[in-house]
């Protein structure tokens, strides 16, 4: 779609792309700032104190998931997933799970809120690697704009702290219509 007025000519498409691109880069940056403020990623204030498997293996990849989120279970085959689609995203994904959990065993004082401020500085890709996973967990998104893949709607970590008391957006809670009934006299 182009604007044909005199002085005006420019393609409409380079414009929503852009604002697509800005809405997303919006979205997630508050997404993981407000899961930062409330300490979801995070779970736990402790220090890392753990023996991971040797490599950058799914094996190795769960233990350091485990110690960023601060749960003791995951979903393994969201866990498999995740790991895959990472691993397709980024090349070296694989040795930035080694090197992490190699990091996080020499940096044991280092508490779990504070990785990517401790890792920001001294290895940026190492903490870009720890906001890719964290993300992946609570979102269930792997990648970047326009290419992000989806791996996780309903089992993304975000939804656990409501899942009591909150339907997933999308979801119905029964049937069709339910809301428009009376309800049941006490």
């Amino acid at each position: 779609m182009t604007d044909a007025r005199p002085g005006r000519l420019h393609e409409a498409q380079p414009v929503a792309a852009r604002r697509h691109f800005l809405l997303s880069a919006g979205a997630s940056a508050a997404a993981l700032a407000f899961m930062t403020a409330i300490g979801l990623p995070f779970a736990t204030r402790r220090a890392f104190a753990f023996s991971p498997p040797a490599g950058g293996g799914l094996d190795a990849f769960t233990a350091l998931t485990k110690q960023l989120t601060g749960r003791t279970t995951l979903d393994a085959t969201l866990g498999s997933r995740l790991y895959s689609a990472l691993s397709k995203a980024d090349r070296a994904f694989a040795a930035n799970v080694a090197a992490l959990n190699t990091w996080l065993k020499t940096h044991a004082g280092v508490p779990s809120d504070q990785v990517v401020a401790a890792l920001q500085s001294q290895d940026p890709v190492l903490a870009k690697a720890v906001v890719n996973i964290v993300r992946g967990w609570y979102l269930g998104l792997v990648g970047q704009m326009p290419t992000v893949q989806v791996v996780a709607y309903e089992h993304a970590l975000m939804f656990d702290p409501v899942n009591d008391i909150l339907t997933i957006p999308s979801y119905c809670r029964d049937v069709p219509f339910y809301w428009a009934q009376k309800p049941a006299a006490v």
